[in-house]
C-alpha cells in the first residue's frame, strides 16, 4: 500500500512539473532594455581618408541575456559641431556583408557582445581636416538611455552600421 501511495504521489508531482516552463536554447531572450547593456569604443581604425570606431555592446554586471536589433543612435560629442550619424547597412570600412539587406538580431550574453561600426570622413569636401571629437553620444538599439563614450575620431560626417555579432578577439 505504501508503494502505491508513493507511486501515485510521484505521478502527481510529474504531472504538475509538466506545466512548468522550461528554459530552451532555441527561445530567444527579450530585447535589451535601457541600462542592460554597456557601450564602449575600441581603438580608431583608418583607411584612405576614412575613420572608424567599433562600438561594443556588452551586458551590464548582473544583467541577463538580451537581444539587440538595428542601429544604435550615434551623435558626435565634444570637439566640434553636432553631427548625427546617418544609418547605412555598410560603408568603406565595414558593416553588413554584401547581399545582407536586413539588420540581424544579435543575442548579447556575458561572453558574447554585439558590435556596430561608426564611420566618418577625415577631410571635408575642400580638402581641409575635420574636427577631432573626443567622445560619441551613443544609444543602444531600441533603448532610450544615451551615454557618452570616450572615443577619438576626426570626422566631418558620420554614419553608423547595424549591430552584428562581435568579431572574436585574438
Amino acid at each position: 500500500m505504501t508503494i502505491t501511495k508513493s507511486a501515485s504521489a510521484a505521478a502527481g508531482v510529474l504531472a504538475a512539473l509538466a506545466w512548468l516552463p522550461i528554459a530552451r536554447a532555441d527561445v530567444q531572450p527579450p530585447p535589451c532594455a535601457t541600462g542592460q547593456v554597456v557601450a564602449t569604443a575600441l581603438p580608431l581604425e583608418a583607411g584612405v581618408g576614412h575613420r572608424g570606431i567599433p562600438l561594443m555592446f556588452s551586458l551590464s554586471p548582473g544583467a541577463s541575456r538580451c537581444t539587440l536589433t538595428g542601429y544604435p543612435g550615434v551623435d558626435s560629442g565634444a570637439g566640434g559641431p553636432l553631427i548625427h550619424a546617418g544609418r547605412t547597412l555598410r560603408g568603406y570600412l565595414g558593416g553588413l556583408p554584401a547581399g545582407v539587406e536586413v539588420p540581424p538580431t544579435v543575442v548579447v550574453g556575458q561572453a558574447h557582445p554585439a558590435q556596430a561600426l561608426v564611420e566618418g570622413l577625415a577631410i571635408d569636401g575642400d580638402g581641409n581636416p575635420c574636427p577631432t571629437y573626443t567622445d560619441l553620444l551613443v544609444t543602444a538599439p531600441d533603448t532610450t538611455g544615451t551615454v557618452s563614450v570616450p572615443a577619438v575620431i576626426d570626422a566631418c560626417q558620420l554614419q553608423v552600421h547595424p549591430v552584428m555579432v562581435a568579431a572574436a578577439s585574438a
